[in-house]
């Protein structure tokens, strides 16, 4: 099983939770407020083209927009290859936060 890192799997979540929506800007916009964390672009981006290198999303361009300078967005949508590797790696998490109590947690 291949695991994903923990920022394509914050780039999957996003693109599952925005689904029609997911580009660029949407899909930071979503990160930044589901982790509470600023994102650079290139932290969105570079997660991104691994997840479209190993199957897991597809892009597809939209209509070229007047408000883009006639450039259009790229959306992304997750593929059945994507939703199996989040599956797997929301398993992987589940269990390893099972095998840890709260009281370990707590600062000292």
């Amino acid at each position: 099983m291949h695991i994903l890192s923990r920022s394509e799997e914050i780039i999957l979540f996003a693109v599952l939770k925005l689904k029609d929506n997911a580009y660029g800007v949407t899909i930071r916009q979503c990160v930044i407020e589901t982790t509470g964390y600023h994102w650079t672009v290139g932290a969105v981006y570079a997660p991104l083209h691994r997840l479209i290198k190993k199957g897991y999303l597809n892009p597809r361009k939209g209509d070229p927009v007047p408000e883009r300078g006639g450039r259009s967005k790229v959306f992304y949508t997750i593929t059945p290859e994507g939703k199996r590797a989040f599956l797997k790696i929301k398993k992987v998490s589940e269990r390893i936060l099972s095998h840890v109590t709260n009281q370990e947690l707590k600062e000292s």
